[in-house]
């Protein structure tokens, strides 16, 4: 009986894949990488043909032995790492470690971990793809050689321990640049006009707002929107168009990585790297009650939309049995993009539409069956009918002056019974009770005419950084959520309350690179450089021709630099907490686990202390100052900084003004300001802006 081998990368994957196969086949995991460049040093030989010199990373000596075992035994080696770039990199670094000879190995991809899959998989064994290897290798050598010649001069002009990368570098510029945005930004004032009219004939009052003469009129004003109701005064209101038509909302394209992490963002509240761990958990397998360890979803690099024949297939099976023949989608739609996409396999959906998410629940964590429950939901959604809206749109003709009133009614739900996406309601505005006719007169019931002020881009969140990323083609699905976490890690970037911030040591760090690198932190440049990797990978450049144009002018701008760059120091924050072992102003530091003070003369004084952050607000109690504290699990709470001795905490932050009908304090809620008594029940009527939460 002749015996076969397949090496996995993860060991989650081997329990499931045994499964699937008979007692002939052994299947061990490479836990990922076996090989990689030594950390010693750039480990390319810049001289002869920059060549990389690999070396076994350490602690897998263990693993590649075992491997070499196995691998004599067996008559064929199946090498069944993950179906994309890094995947074939990490397989053909494993056959050079085993020294496995071509007529012995074959290479197998599965987009998910189902039998049939992986038996498919076998049938269409095939060599080692040196056009994936080969752009895999060049990403790594790029990145190594921005890694090892910018970082050790940031050593010097700035402090040990930072680090810049390739792509790390453009999303720090990008948030940088968005910084700059907010805070150049001047608000605009603006008005909005509307208008209460009952139709003379009684009935349902209507709003419309003032849309201008024939052409529409922005108001900037008070004293231009009083001018315009003074002219309006006396006028008839006479309804002068009515149109009422039907459109389409289309259903979702079903997940790419970039969307999964978005809306894991936003609706889940996941960061990308927690989105990423959970979706390898799903799609490597979960231990089903009824089936065993069972992969749920497909892979989940990918920025495709395709869905397989087979997929699509079952999905019209399921929604017309479920839902009916009406709630299918006509054909599916294939995403239009501009880039080239890794087509290899497909978007990331469920294994098997039937597998419900109530179905698996009990055999689920809290997150992953959350993010199964997006996937599947979202998925479905992709294979079903658009929704249908009834809409009304009347124009109304006043004097000089044109009012108008949208309206529209959900007529056919279609996708949106399974699925909405995050920040869409189902949009339904109110149709009038009456009919609405041309030439009808309309009796003016009041103006309500409001003030806004235009507001500055949003800062970005985890999820719109992303998006930004993918629109300009920086980085791939494999690179989204590495990045966010190395400069959050790194602290050149903030997180509070979903926003990302830019640090002081962020700006530093940003202003360094686009002063002494810009093609390195230039967008175009590296969404260029990516468009390069995908010709590699096509077989249409050669790897070294891109890495030849690229090293030399990286090594004149280090050379440049560390001739023109002045050192930057960045300063302690000092603070008015007094030392009792010194009497020194201790200063705010960056430790492992986030701020702490500490005592500036180290090392004459060791001494240190939790930093406290205060929040400007007062005591309800006592009235000093309240600080941001957390409990032993790390959970955020506001307290005083008098505790213990004064026992105030509250899980919601606070704010300065008192309820004004119970005279307790406030929290924030939300955009909403609430009083803390929940029997008293205050709500504050004005939502606030983003500006003001923040």
């Amino acid at each position: 009986m002749p015996k076969y081998l397949v090496i996995v990368e993860s060991p989650a994957k081997v329990k499931t894949i045994k499964k699937f196969l008979g007692s002939n086949y052994e299947v061990l995991a490479s836990n990922g990488h076996v090989r990689d460049l030594p950390k010693s040093r750039m480990g390319i030989d810049i001289e002869h043909g920059y060549e990389p010199k690999y070396i076994t990373i350490r602690g897998k000596g263990d693993i590649l032995a075992a491997l070499r075992k196995a691998e004599k035994k067996a008559d064929k080696v199946y090498l069944a790492t993950d179906p994309d770039r890094e995947g074939e990199a990490i397989s053909w670094h494993l056959a050079e470690a085993l020294k496995l000879e071509p007529a012995k190995q074959k290479r197998i991809t599965f987009n998910e971990i189902t039998k049939n899959a992986v038996k498919e998989s076998l049938k269409h064994a095939r060599a080692i793809d040196m056009n994936l290897v080969d752009a895999q290798q060049t990403r790594r050598i790029l990145d190594r050689m921005v890694g090892y010649k910018i970082s050790p001069l940031l050593w010097e002009k700035v402090k040990r321990g930072l680090s810049a990368g390739r792509v790390q570098s453009v999303a720090l510029r990008i948030i940088g640049d968005r910084e700059d945005e907010i805070n150049a930004f001047i608000p605009q004032e603006y008005w909005t006009l509307d208008a209460s009219f009952t139709p003379k004939e009684g009935g349902q009052p209507l709003t419309a707002r003032f849309y201008g003469k024939d052409k529409k009129i922005l108001i900037t004003s008070r004293e231009q929107m009083d001018q315009i109701i003074q002219e309006l005064s006396g006028a008839d209101f006479v309804v002068d168009d009515v149109k009422k038509g039907e459109r389409q909302k289309k259903q979702p394209h079903p997940f790419t990585t970039s969307t999964l992490q978005q809306e894991a963002a936003n609706v889940l509240n996941f960061s990308t790297q927690k989105t990423m761990r959970i979706a390898q958990q799903l799609y490597e397998g979960i231990e089903l009650k009824e089936s065993g360890t069972t992969g749920l979803i497909t892979y989940l690099r990918t920025d495709s939309t395709r869905i397989s024949e087979e997929a699509q297939s079952a999905a019209a099976s399921y929604i017309s049995e479920q839902y009916g023949s009406e709630y299918l989608a006509e054909k599916s739609q294939p995403k239009e993009s501009g880039k080239k996409i890794q087509d290899a396999h497909e978007a990331i959906r469920p294994s098997d539409i039937r597998r419900l998410p109530s179905s698996v629940k009990e055999s689920l964590s809290r997150d992953q069956f959350r993010l199964y429950q997006l996937i599947w939901k979202r998925f479905a959604a992709s294979q079903m009918a658009p929704a249908r809206y009834e809409t009304m749109t009347v124009r109304i003709q006043a004097g000089e002056y044109r009012f108008q009133m949208s309206a529209s009614r959900l007529a056919f739900e279609g996708f949106m019974s399974v699925y909405t996406e995050s920040g869409e309601e189902k949009e339904e505005t109110v149709v009038p009770g009456i009919p609405i006719e041309k030439g009808m007169k309309l009796k003016l019931a009041d103006f309500d005419g409001r003030q806004h002020f235009t507001q500055p881009p949003a800062h970005f969140t985890e999820a719109s950084l992303v998006k930004a990323l993918e629109e300009q083609g920086i980085g791939r699905p494999s690179t989204y959520a590495p990045t966010i976490t190395t400069i959050i890690a790194r602290r050149y970037v903030a997180k509070e309350n979903r926003n990302l911030y830019m640090t002081e040591l962020g700006e530093v760090v940003n202003n360094i690179m686009k002063e002494a690198f810009p093609s390195i932190v230039d967008v175009t440049f590296t969404a260029n450089m990516e468009s390069l990797l995908d010709s590699i990978e096509e077989g249409v450049i050669p790897w070294k021709t891109v890495v030849e144009n690229f090293y030399p002018d990286l090594a004149q701008a280090v050379d440049e630099a560390e001739k023109t760059l002045e050192k930057v120091t960045i300063e302690d924050e000092e603070t008015d907490v007094v030392c009792e072992e010194c009497g020194r102003n201790m200063v705010i530091k960056y430790g492992p686990h986030g701020k702490f003070l500490a005592c500036p003369g180290f090392p004459e004084c060791r001494n240190t202390k939790p930093y406290l952050e205060k929040i400007g607000i007062p005591c309800p109690l006592c009235g000093k100052d309240l600080v941001i504290r957390k409990t032993k699990k790390g959970r955020k709470y506001y307290g005083c900084e008098a505790a213990p001795e004064c026992e105030f905490m509250s899980w919601q932050k606070p704010v300065s003004e008192r309820c004004p009908e119970c005279g307790g304090y406030m929290v924030r809620k939300g955009n909403r300001i609430v009083c803390a008594d929940a029997s008293c029940g205050y709500v504050a009527g004005k939502e606030e802006t983003a500006e003001e939460i923040h």
